[in-house]
C-alpha cells in the first residue's frame, strides 16, 4: 500500500533540517514539507498561519499558539499535536524609544504601545507576562497594531486597539517616538541596524528571562502544530507518525551542536553549554504532561485578553493518540 502523501508548512529553523533533507521521516507518510514563512516581507509567499487556518491549504503546518487556540474555542476544524515548534520569552521582545521616559514597564500604563496583532503570540505573552509579573495591567495601555487578526473576534469593551495605516511602519513610529514601546517576534528593521533610538524594556533582559524560567519553569511557546480534522479523521495514525520525526528531528539537531564550529557563531558551543546549565537538558520538551504549565498560563492569558470563547482542557488541545506523551 502507497505512503499518505501530505503537505507540511514549516519554517526553515535548525530544529527542521532533518525534515526538509528527509533524514527524519513520518512512517507511513509522503511528506512533503514546504518552507513557508510568517510576516517576513523579504519572502514571497508568506503568512503561513492565515493560509493554515482561514483557508487550509496545507495538510499539517506550523501555527500561532494563540491563533489555534482561538479556532479550537471556536470548533473550527483543525487538530493539533504536542510539537512546539518556535517558543520565545516575552522580555528580550519589549523595545522602547529611549526618549519616551519608559523606565520600568509601569511606564507603559496610558502610553502608545505597538504589536503585530492585538492576538499575535507574543503580543499575548508579553501583555500577560506585564500584567502579572510586573503589574502593570495590560487593559490601561493603548495598543496599535500593524494588520488585521487572522482570526475574527470583538475586542472587550474599553479595550483600545488601533490599526495603523497601510504604509506605516511601526519600527519608524517607535524610532520617531509615535509609539513609546513595541512588542514583536521579529525585531523591526530599525532594532537590527542598532538605531540609537531605540533599546530594550529591560536594560539586562537576559537575566530578567533566567529570572522568569526559575521562577515558572517554561521556555514559553509560540507555535504549535497542527492537522486539518479530515486528514486526521481519514488517517489518525497520521498525528503519532508525525510527531514521532519531529523528536528525531530534535534530536538529530541537538548534535548538530557537537561541532564547535557547526553554527556562523564563534561561540556558539560555550552559548549551548550555558544555556544547558541554566535550562536544563531540554527547554524545548514535545508532548503534553512537560508542557501542561506552560499552556495553562498561556490559556488563561488568552482567556483575560478575550480571544477564546471558552476554556478548554489542555486534552482537548491534541489528538487522542499523543496524550500519553
Amino acid at each position: 500500500m502507497a505512503d499518505l502523501k501530505l503537505t507540511m508548512a514549516l519554517s526553515h529553523y535548525d530544529r527542521h533540517i532533518p525534515l526538509f533533507d528527509g533524514s527524519a521521516k513520518a512512517e507511513g507518510i509522503d511528506l512533503t514539507v514546504l518552507e513557508v514563512g510568517q510576516s517576513n516581507p523579504l519572502r514571497q509567499g508568506a503568512e503561513r498561519h492565515e493560509r493554515m487556518l482561514q483557508k487550509g491549504e496545507f495538510d499539517v503546518a506550523e501555527v500561532s499558539l494563540s491563533s489555534y487556540l482561538m479556532t479550537k474555542s471556536r470548533g473550527m476544524p483543525f487538530t493539533a499535536i504536542p510539537v512546539f515548534p518556535r517558543r520565545l520569552f516575552s522580555l528580550s521582545q519589549m523595545w522602547v524609544n529611549v526618549d519616551a521616559g519608559v523606565r520600568s514597564p509601569k511606564d507603559l500604563i496610558g502610553r502608545k504601545v505597538g504589536l503585530s496583532t492585538f492576538q499575535t503570540t507574543l503580543s499575548v505573552l508579553a501583555k500577560g507576562d506585564l500584567q502579572s509579573e510586573y503589574d502593570a495591567p495590560w487593559r490601561e495601555i493603548d495598543w496599535f497594531v500593524t494588520k488585521e487578526e487572522t482570526i475574527d473576534f470583538k475586542p472587550q469593551e474599553g479595550v483600545r486597539i488601533t490599526l495603523i495605516p497601510k504604509g506605516k511602519k511601526m519600527g519608524a513610529m517607535l524610532e520617531q517616538g509615535e509609539i513609546v514601546a513595541l512588542m514583536v517576534p521579529h525585531p523591526p528593521q530599525e532594532v537590527v541596524r542598532g538605531s540609537p533610538k531605540i533599546r530594550r524594556l529591560f536594560p539586562d533582559a537576559k537575566q530578567e528571562e533566567i529570572k522568569y524560567f526559575k521562577k515558572n519553569g517554561f521556555y514559553p511557546i509560540m507555535h504549535v502544530v497542527a492537522f486539518k480534522d479530515d486528514v486526521l479523521k481519514k488517517n489518525p495514525f497520521a498525528a503519532r507518525s508525525v510527531m514521532e520525526a519531529f523528536q528525531k528531528a530534535k534530536e538529530a539537531c541537538g548534535h548538530y551542536y557537537d561541532d564547535p564550529n557547526w553554527s556562523r557563531l564563534a561561540w556558539a558551543k560555550h552559548l549551548y553549554e550555558e544555556e544547558r546549565m541554566i535550562l536544563g537538558e531540554d527547554p524545548w520538551p514535545y508532548g503534553v504532561s512537560r508542557n501542561r504549565a506552560n499552556l495553562e498560563r498561556f490559556m488563561a492569558y488568552s482567556l483575560d485578553q478575550g480571544l477564546m470563547t471558552k476554556k478548554l482542557a489542555i486534552e482537548e488541545l491534541f489528538h487522542e493518540s499523543t496524550w500519553d506523551n
